[in-house]
């Protein structure tokens, strides 16, 4: 009985179809980042077991309305079965000989290529770091979601901060409360993607100025081929003390400014923002430079003088972040991914990647096995003609 599964498992057949599987998910998540976000196809597509996918996508909507969808294995299914299938393989049919020896490291190299893309999904963590000239931060935001920020700032010293995640604030007509919180959060309408625009008249129903003379107009998902757009998050939302209605409150990630709300004669600010992942060190930006190839608008470099201050670790010293040479600190990577529009600032990429060094071992070991498999085989072929 147990031969027997294995040899289903170990199958050319599987491996086969497993592929074709691939092949066919692969087109389709491509096809889908046309009205859904890149990470939303990552997430759907390819690090689930299970996916959906509608038949509409195939055909843009301006040609046809197409009902339905098809139940396909997600990435994270196929990529576990083609490690059980190769693994079963090795198990039941390959042969440890030294003929064999480029094969298997090739096939070693291909399993932890696929362990290295689960480690990367399940514990990667990317974020911006937004800095100005002569500014410094401590904190990375993360574009992909974020967060309702609660700020007490009664005590002179430190804000005593609470964070409502987005996965709670992304139902319309959800209830948010908690004991750290000084007041409930009716979520009235969410809107994944939106845009701010001023309004003709004032309206009196909202709680703070700016939340009368705008408004939010919802937009559908930033797609995957809009060159770098994100989703702009807003909600309109009621705050309630007790029972009672404190006021009905515009927030949005456009909105730089937190706002005011008064509880019990005690000030809270409260704000939408992109989610922070807080660093134990703080980087200041001393320079920034933005070189431009002569006569174009074309970027030729853009580079960063940074200071970095990590006290936990007895660290201040100056170092340079530029196009194609990131800093590595504290098993973090900080790359130059862009900048201010003016060039008052830069944009630092900021990856935590544990299985980071995974994808360059695999290719390498891919590599070294094929070179070995065929050149042995090259060199016995000539031995065999002499």
């Amino acid at each position: 009985m147990a031969k027997d599964v294995l040899k289903a498992f170990a199958s050319l057949k599987l491996t086969v179809v497993l592929l074709v599987l691939s092949m066919l998910l692969i087109f389709a998540g491509t096809l889908a980042q046309v009205e859904s976000g890149v990470w939303t196809v990552v997430d759907q597509y390819f690090r689930s077991a299970i996916v959906r996918v509608d038949f509409q996508i195939f055909v843009p909507r301006s040609i046809a309305r197409i009902p339905g969808a098809i139940i396909l294995p997600g990435g994270a299914l196929i990529g576990a079965m083609l490690f059980v299938n190769l693994v079963a393989a090795h198990v039941s049919r390959f042969k440890y000989r030294l003929k064999n020896a480029g094969i298997i490291v090739v096939h070693l190299g291909i399993l932890l290529l696929i362990v290295g893309e689960f480690v990367t999904g399940i514990a990667a963590r990317e974020g911006r770091m937004t800095i100005l000239e002569g500014e410094s931060s401590n904190y990375a935001e993360d574009i992909r979601s974020c967060e309702l920020a609660v700020i007490d700032q009664s005590d002179s010293q430190d804000d005593f901060v609470v964070v409502v995640p987005q996965r709670l604030l992304s139902h319309d007509s959800a209830t948010i409360s908690n004991g750290l919180l000084p007041f409930e959060v009716r979520v009235d309408q969410w809107m994944g993607n939106s845009r701010i625009e001023r309004v003709s008249q004032p309206d009196a129903s909202m709680s703070t100025a700016f939340a009368q003379m705008f408004r939010a107009i919802p937009l559908p998902p930033a797609n995957g081929v809009d060159g770098g757009t994100v989703d702009v998050p807003s909600a309109y939302i009621t705050l309630i003390d007790s029972g009672h209605e404190l006021g009905r409150y515009l927030v949005s990630v456009h909105v730089n400014q937190p706002q005011q709300v008064r509880v019990n004669g005690r000030r809270y600010l409260i704000q939408l923002r992109f989610a922070r992942d807080y660093k134990p060190y703080r980087i200041e930006l001393i320079d920034f430079r933005h070189d431009k190839f002569v006569g174009t608008e074309t970027p030729r470099n853009f580079s960063s003088q940074i200071r970095l201050i990590d006290p936990e670790r007895g660290v201040d010293r100056e170092t340079i972040i530029k196009m194609n040479h990131p800093l590595r600190y504290a098993g973090e990577t900080l790359y130059q991914a862009s900048y201010k529009p003016d060039n008052s600032g830069t944009v630092l990429q900021v990856v935590r990647n544990p299985g980071w060094l995974i994808p360059y071992i695999s290719c390498t070991m891919v590599a070294v096995g094929m070179l070995f498999h065929f050149g042995r085989r090259l060199s016995s072929r000539g031995v065999s003609r002499s």
